[in-house]
């Protein structure tokens, strides 16, 4: 594959100013921009990530292609999502030569992934490597879920999220968006990112995960609107009792003592909270809420 210099240059805090600076770029904070600065980064990213010559990549926010160059070395193809209009000449100067990358530009949020996928990368394994924007993070991750085409999904995401999203039962960082992720995948975080190899410097820190989804479920569910429904209901008022917190939702269908009633036939304490339920716990309860 095709690299030419600029591919070889060090995306360095000074190449990288001089080239936001030449192009009349500033970081946008509405859009979560903060540019990778250290050359390692990247290269580790794409190591741990597992792709290979057989893989097909849906990258968003290439911003200057310091990831997306990485990615094209290894890669049978690279789809690179950009929102930001102004990066498109630089992304064209930095990624020139890059004869498997297509740049598009648009909202990944409101594409459709899945023919953006088989449009640009048939015959692929396909998977997500990025340095998610932070704004979007969440809805970004389930849209790449809910598409159920993806081998792995290899995120830079704020820590804070990282450790949200693999978080166990009984912790606090155990939220809706944890029992979610990991219904429909196996979360784990890879390696911690600091704040000054960025340009700016963000003001948290950042992690690398990989979400690999599940080639079968966790477990069967009859109802998983049901399930949801009960997740959010749990999480929607974590500091009350996982009762009060289901009243709360479902208070028009039944009274707080038959909800405890239904809790207690589950096996749980009617003054637990629901961050100490498991997956296994909130299917068992959601047989009754259906």
């Amino acid at each position: 594959m095709a690299v030419n210099g600029l591919a070889e240059a060090h995306f360095g805090a000074k190449y990288v100013r001089e080239l936001l600076d030449r192009h009349g770029i500033k970081s946008s904070k509405s859009m979560g921009q903060n540019f990778l600065i250290d050359g390692n980064i990247p290269k580790k990213i794409v190591r741990l990530s597992g792709i290979d010559e057989s893989c097909g990549i849906l990258e968003v926010g290439p911003g200057i292609g310091a990831l997306t160059i990485e990615l094209s070395r290894v890669a049978k193809r690279v789809t690179a999502v950009e929102l930001d209009k102004r990066l498109l000449p630089l992304l064209r100067e930095t990624l020139e030569g890059q004869n498997n990358v297509d740049i598009v530009q648009g909202d990944i949020l409101k594409l459709e992934i899945n023919k953006l996928i088989s449009e640009k990368m048939p015959g692929c394994k396909h998977h997500v490597c990025a340095n998610l924007p932070y704004n979007i993070t969440t809805p970004a991750i389930s849209a790449f879920i809910n598409a159920g085409v993806f081998v792995s999904i290899t995120v830079m995401v704020q820590k804070e999220v990282a450790h949200r999203i693999c978080a166990s039962p009984g912790s606090s960082e155990y939220g809706a968006f944890s029992v979610f992720v990991q219904y429909y995948a196996q979360p784990q975080v890879l390696f911690d990112v600091p704040p000054e190899c960025f340009l700016p410097r963000p003001g948290v820190r950042s992690s690398v995960i990989m979400v690999k989804p599940r080639s079968e479920r966790i477990l069967e569910l009859e109802h998983e609107k049901a399930f949801f429904s009960v997740v959010r209901a749990a999480f929607n008022l974590r500091r009350k009792t996982l009762v009060n917190a289901l009243h709360s939702m479902f208070g028009d269908l039944m009274n707080k003592d038959e909800i405890a009633k239904i809790v207690g036939q589950c096996g749980f304490d009617p003054r637990v909270r629901g961050e100490m339920l498991s997956i296994e716990d909130f299917a068992l309860l959601s047989r009754f809420f259906r």
